[in-house]
């Protein structure tokens, strides 16, 4: 099963703890399928809310204009919330779970296996300062050590 990432959520990675993650199918438009496979998806700042009818919708994920579909596309909205499909059981499994005090749910990744497209959802907690503060410690030491090694 071969995984071809598209796009990640540096941000939403840096700024929470992944506790648990699911695999989520997305509900596109033709046109946004070939924009989102060419590369042309934005997860910064966008999250997952879950609605009254236990569906949960992506917010804030842009998906740029197709350019070939111009004239199809006459009022296309780059922004629109967009369904995700989960199995019964995990949406309710992350109802229960998002409803404990500072959890929320951000999309970490969209990846396409066996042409379909995929996107990675994380229950996730928000970091502290401090927390983002070792982690950026962290990631430098290993830029230095990888550094060394390659002299």
């Amino acid at each position: 099963m071969s995984k071809k990432i598209i796009n990640q959520n540096k941000e939403g990675l840096f700024n929470y703890e992944v506790i648990e993650t699911y695999q989520a199918g997305i509900v596109l438009t033709g046109p946004e399928v070939k924009s989102v496979k060419g590369g042309q998806i934005s997860l910064k700042g966008s999250y997952v809310i879950i609605d009254g009818q236990s569906e949960l919708w992506l917010v804030n994920c842009h998906i740029a204009r197709y350019k070939p579909a111009q004239n199809v596309q006459a009022n296309y909205q780059p922004e629109r919330q967009k369904k995700l499909l989960l199995r019964k059981k995990e949406i309710n499994s992350l109802i229960g779970k998002s409803k404990q005090k500072g959890l929320t749910i951000i999309p970490t990744a969209v990846y396409t296996i066996k042409g379909l497209i995929k996107v990675d959802i994380a229950l996730a907690k928000g970091k502290t300062k401090i927390d983002k503060r070792e982690s950026i410690k962290k990631r430098e030491a290993d830029r230095e050590i990888r550094r060394s090694l390659k002299r």
